[in-house]
């Protein structure tokens, strides 16, 4: 199963795998050494317990986002609902700047052939810029789709950002009450003796 995991994640998650795997293993020891009480759960268990679920799902955000930057290539174009959502909304909440516009303008001049058909033939260099007036074209028009697909992979790169802020700061804000709330209750529990 962990080399399904290590195959599926890419580059940078087998740290990831190892750390949640040597924490299951200390976990494991952990139990062996704590004492069993009868009716509650130790709280450094519930602690340890809460940790490990967070590296699981901290693992599986790192994979979603990987697979979403490293792939952003190969998808069609972000989907109007999605791009107002997360580029426009969310983004704002994590704190990144609104993606500026493009005011970038395609301008193509088109030389007609027809237009010097009745006139004798030009001399050869006229000939040849008329060609290369076309080569140029045909390059514009194939860059100028190359900067649509790379507008498109750059907003699905710009997602996976938005969405690792969030769930960052999403965890943050999970962990930080989790261990507050461990803390109070410990407190709690050890002020009542």
């Amino acid at each position: 199963m962990v080399a399904v995991v290590l195959q599926v994640a890419g580059p940078g998650v087998p740290p990831v795998m190892t750390l949640i795997l040597g924490y299951t293993v200390f976990l494991l020891i952990m139990n062996d050494l704590l004492p069993v009480t009868g009716e509650t759960t130790p709280l450094i268990n519930v602690l340890f317990a809460l940790s490990l679920a967070l590296m699981v799902a901290s693992l599986l955000e790192t994979v979603f986002v990987t697979n979403l930057q490293f792939s952003s290539s190969q998808y069609r174009a972000v989907p109007k609902w999605l791009n107002i959502l997360v580029l426009q909304y969310l983004a704002k909440v994590v704190g990144l700047p609104p993606k500026k516009k493009s005011n970038r303008v395609t301008v193509s001049l088109h030389y007609n052939d027809d237009v010097c058909a009745d006139k004798p033939p030009s001399d050869p260099a006229l000939d040849e810029l008329r060609k290369l007036s076309r080569d140029l074209a045909a390059i514009r028009l194939q860059i100028d789709k190359q900067i649509e697909g790379s507008s498109s992979s750059q907003d699905w790169l710009m997602i996976g950002i938005v969405i690792d802020r969030l769930l960052f700061g999403i965890y943050i804000i999970f962990i930080s009450a989790s261990f507050a709330s461990i803390i109070s209750i410990w407190i709690w529990n050890n002020s009542t003796l």
